[in-house]
């Protein structure tokens, strides 16, 4: 074919791939959030989003430095980023030429009977012959269209979907860990309180088994005494099944044994603070939340390929070459003579397929559709949990105010009743019933001080854990 020709052949074959038209338009408009979240708190009693978590606990920093080297669940994350990267590299090196080397020896046995005997006089020919060839080829397809282009976008949005989402599992980590955390030392507080229930209930018994031996009070109020505090007995021992519980669930997490995992929890520096939850903007959530980047990465990877999966329908123009030697004899292999060459230009189009390539584009465009769907998703559980994040703390924070009210309040009633009685101004039932309501409201309120703290662990999360130590 004259180079006219093949100049004609491209020109029809690209002008019938252009006929097909350009991939379809999926609309992927920006959700529309609200201006402020509905539960934030005044930005002149707020904090750093950053103090939400308990670094000043010496025990959470230990293990969440633990779990940071070797959570198995971290390193698998960082693998798939290593994954995305070479699938990254890949695409990157389709779109340059390839340059291979071989070599070859080839023996060749013929059979003289196939050109029969009619052969002239003096006419013969070698019925065994060996080759030696050495080749370097080079192809290289020229991506007029930006097919591969298209290929190595979408690599590099997985490349950032993998990174969001390993940034996410160390989110859920350090989240999982802090909350574990308090609420071991919360067990610690509920058991200091419940012991010191105890003491006052069988200080309670013996005076009461004083009176009965006394004659001057029923065994009435000796069994009600004793009952208090066996209560009491029974509520610390069911602490221990919630601290073997929090023991192996750190130990998940970090990957550590259980007695280094209980070395470090042994690192208590006393009180944590309960800081003010930190101002935000619903769209710092598309910053910060790595759910919400990786969805967003998704859809710029779907985006692409299907761009890739369009130019499909387009030519490709490809450039292929080789440079060798050839020879029949060991010694002449590096002679000029033994010098073979090729190069070669091919152009390869669709023309009939039966709607293969269209189902491909329909496909990748259904793709698109849902990863955008998915990525608004990701916006507004995003938005939810935040909303829910800060209505829990102004919740939490307002339960533990009133707990801590109510045990006071009781201590104090508790304490006035036995004053009362040893002034002989109140009957032992008066102290015993003043006693038993003042029983758990200790407990009460160190629980309701921990869900408040876990509370800045949900919503430390939900703002997409940045600002972190």
């Amino acid at each position: 074919m004259t180079l006219r020709g093949l100049l004609t052949a491209a020109s029809v074959l690209t002008l019938a791939a252009c006929v097909a038209g350009p991939p379809p338009e999926i609309a992927t408009p920006a959700p529309t959030l609200p201006p402020t979240f509905f539960y934030a708190p005044d930005r002149s009693e707020a904090a750093e989003l950053g103090s939400l978590l308990p670094w000043e606990d010496a025990g959470f920093d230990a293990l969440a430095q633990q779990a940071l080297a070797y959570s198995p669940t971290l390193a698998e994350a960082i693998a798939r980023i290593e994954q995305a990267r070479a699938g990254a590299g890949r695409a990157e090196a389709e779109r340059l030429p390839s340059v291979g080397a071989n070599t070859s020896v080839t023996s060749t046995r013929t059979n003289p009977n196939q050109f029969s005997s009619s052969l002239p006089p003096g006419i013969s020919f070698d019925t065994e012959r060996v080759s030696y060839a050495a080749n370097l080829t080079a192809r290289w397809d020229l991506d007029i269209f930006g097919r591969l282009k298209a290929q190595q976008r979408a690599a590099l949005a997985r490349v950032d979907a993998a990174d969001a989402s390993a940034r996410g599992v160390r989110i859920a980590l350090l989240s999982e860990i802090a909350a574990s955390v308090i609420d071991w030392r919360t067990l610690e507080a509920r058991e200091k309180e419940i012991r010191s229930d105890l003491v006052a209930a069988e200080d309670l018994a013996r005076l009461a088994g004083v009176r009965e031996r006394a004659g001057i009070a029923p065994g009435f109020d000796r069994v009600r005494a004793e009952s208090s505090a066996a209560t009491s007995r029974s509520r610390l021992s069911a602490l221990a099944s919630e601290r073997a519980r929090l023991v192996g669930r750190l130990v998940a997490l970090t990957a550590q044994p259980t007695a280094q995992v209980q070395a470090a929890l042994a690192k208590n520096d006393g009180a944590l603070d309960l800081p003010a939850a930190p101002p935000t903007l619903p769209s710092t959530l598309l910053a910060n939340r790595p759910d919400v980047l990786a969805a967003a990465a998704t859809l710029a990877a779907a985006d692409a390929e299907l761009a890739a999966t369009a130019r499909k329908r387009f030519p490709v123009f490809d450039l292929s070459g080789a440079l060798g030697l050839l020879a029949f004899g060991i010694g002449d292999l590096f002679d000029s003579e033994s010098v073979v060459g090729s190069l070669a230009g091919t152009i390869a189009a669709p023309l009939l397929d039966f709607g293969r390539i269209q189902s491909e584009i329909d496909g990748a465009a259904a793709e698109k559709k849902a990863a955008f769907e998915s990525y608004r998703g990701a916006v507004y559980t995003a938005l939810g949990d935040a909303e829910a994040g800060y209505g829990l703390v102004a919740a939490a924070d307002s339960e533990a105010q009133a707990a801590a009210d109510e045990a006071n309040s009781l201590q104090r009633a508790a304490r006035l009743a036995n004053t009362r009685y040893e002034a002989g101004l109140a009957d032992f039932l008066t102290v015993l019933e003043a006693r038993r309501a003042a029983d758990a409201s200790g407990e009460r309120a160190a629980a309701a001080l921990g869900r408040a703290r876990r509370a800045r662990i949900l919503l430390w999360q939900a703002l997409g854990g940045s600002d972190w130590s």
